[in-house]
């Protein structure tokens, strides 16, 4: 594509967009420069991209989008936002692929990989080629891609797109974090069908107030559009039972369905059975009513298939071919996954990273628990500090052998981590601590008896450990399965 129609994507910039440079790729990451690559210039929190521009041009950037100015020997185009030019670029770029999908973006603290799985499955069992975003990979048709972030930079997001649409893709089913929604990497996304989940503490450390957190989830339903038609029609599907579902009601001119629990929606769970093996429920929906049994566990495993079926609904999936998938599947891979190696007590492994998540999922054990709950529980490092003694009483309210151990401590001392839970739990003796994890783990498997449960909380699908500056490989699933071999003399 020559520089200048690319360059007609931005309404305005300063510099000589010249209609004799060929463009053959975008890049912000000058080490996947190529010649021919237009390079832009990205400030980032950690590195600054004005500062590759001399790398970009030496292994063949043609031209340069920049905000700073830059002595080069290459065209340079001047822009007041790099990020938000990046996503416009991106977009004319790949011939706007999201114009031509259907595109779903699941948003909120807990649930969306789940209900994302969830989405993708009933859709793909409808016929129809899917792809899939978020936090364990990227995923088209059945290929499986690695991601960095839970939602890519607008960059890689429109490509993956492109992608998706040149290998049969008809529908896309996304999770879109808080961070990508403020730093603009969904610009250009147009979405169809936008879902709330719920909001709960989680990434004070960048978004400092649960009121900066929750507008930010509603700049989604926000960039629904503003118009009707009927051919495409964009839906909000929202929690009824979140308060903040009001706020995203209100950022968004789209079509609204509701699912929940305790308050009326249009898709209501009531006579709610949950076991250790599955829950029963029945379902009003506004085509019908329907009893159902599904594997997963829990109150906010039916909050998961909910969303998943008033979603699938917006898409004009019948509902009965919504239920028979949700009631097939076990799962997602760590999301109240039970790690089973022979032992007459359960072990579950769970993402449960936040206060609210490790709430939901220790009081849904509590509802099927013979005798002791122990929980292995940490919190991550360079992240949101404010929620270390949240965790921490809840695991000790809500357990009978808490264990704090570390989970991903990054750049923090682990001891200065677990120190921070302790607060919450000021004269408790009834927790007990392990900084290594794998000793953590260790300990519950050795402690635990038949009738007791334990609960591996915080890194779930997750296959490695960051600390310091090392990714070193952990399998909370793996260390399970290995402890319990080693207690039953198996290993």
């Amino acid at each position: 594509m020559k520089l200048k129609e690319l360059m007609q994507a931005i309404p305005v910039y300063t510099g000589e967009a010249s209609a004799a440079i060929e463009v053959n790729l975008i890049a912000q990451d000058s080490r996947k420069v190529q010649p021919g690559t237009l390079f832009i210039c990205i400030d980032g929190e950690i590195v600054d991209g004005h500062q590759f521009a001399d790398r970009a041009v030496q292994l063949g950037a043609v031209a340069i989008i920049a905000e700073k100015q830059l002595d080069v020997s290459v065209p340079v185009l001047y822009v007041r936002d790099s990020k938000r030019a990046m996503a416009m670029l991106a977009d004319y770029f790949y011939g706007s692929p999201t114009q031509a999908l259907k595109l779903v973006g699941i948003t909120g603290t807990n649930g969306k990989t789940t209900v994302s799985h969830l989405v993708e499955q009933i859709v793909r069992e409808n016929g129809e080629q899917t792809g899939l975003i978020g936090t364990m990979y990227r995923k088209i048709g059945d290929e499986i891609l690695e991601t960095k972030n839970t939602t890519p930079d607008s960059l890689t997001l429109q490509e993956t797109f492109r992608d998706m649409l040149l290998s049969g893709v008809s529908t896309a089913v996304m999770e879109v974090s808080s961070h990508a929604l403020v730093q603009g990497r969904v610009y250009g996304s147009d979405y169809d069908v936008a879902v709330f989940m719920n909001l709960s503490q989680d990434h004070l450390d960048y978004h400092h107030t649960m009121e900066e957190y929750a507008y930010a989830k509603s700049l989604l339903f926000a960039q629904l559009g503003n118009s009707y038609n009927t051919s495409k029609p964009k839906i909000a599907v929202l929690n009824a039972d979140d308060a903040e579902s009001v706020r995203m009601q209100t950022a968004t001119a789209a079509h609204i369905i509701t699912f929940g629990i305790k308050e009326p929606a249009d898709f209501a769970a009531s006579n709610i059975q949950i076991t250790s093996h599955g829950s029963t429920f029945d379902l009003k929906t506004p085509v019908g009513n329907f009893s159902l049994k599904i594997k997963m566990i829990g109150n906010f495993s039916i909050y998961n298939v909910l969303a998943a079926i008033a979603t699938s609904f917006a898409l004009q999936i019948p509902v009965e071919k919504a239920i028979a998938t949700v009631e097939r599947i076990p799962g997602v891979k760590g999301r109240f996954e039970l790690v089973n190696a022979g032992q007459d007590f359960p072990v579950i492994v769970d993402y449960s990273h936040t206060p609210d998540s490790l709430l939901n999922v220790l009081q849904t054990i509590d509802e099927f628990a013979e005798k002791r709950v122990f929980v292995v529980v940490g919190c991550g490092g360079d992240r949101d500090k404010g929620k270390r003694p949240q965790m921490a009483k809840i695991a000790v309210d809500y357990a009978t052998n808490p264990i704090f151990t570390s989970d991903n401590p990054r750049s923090e001392d682990p001891h200065a981590i677990i120190a921070d839970m302790i607060q919450g739990v000021p004269g408790s003796d009834s927790y007990v601590v392990h900084e290594n994890r794998r000793d953590a783990i260790r300990y519950a498997i050795n402690m635990a008896e038949a009738g007791d449960v334990i609960l591996i909380a915080g890194k779930g699908h997750e296959d490695y450990q960051v600390i310091g500056d090392e990714v070193i490989d952990f399998d909370d699933r793996v260390e399970a399965r290995i402890a319990i071999e080693k207690k039953l003399g198996l290993a």
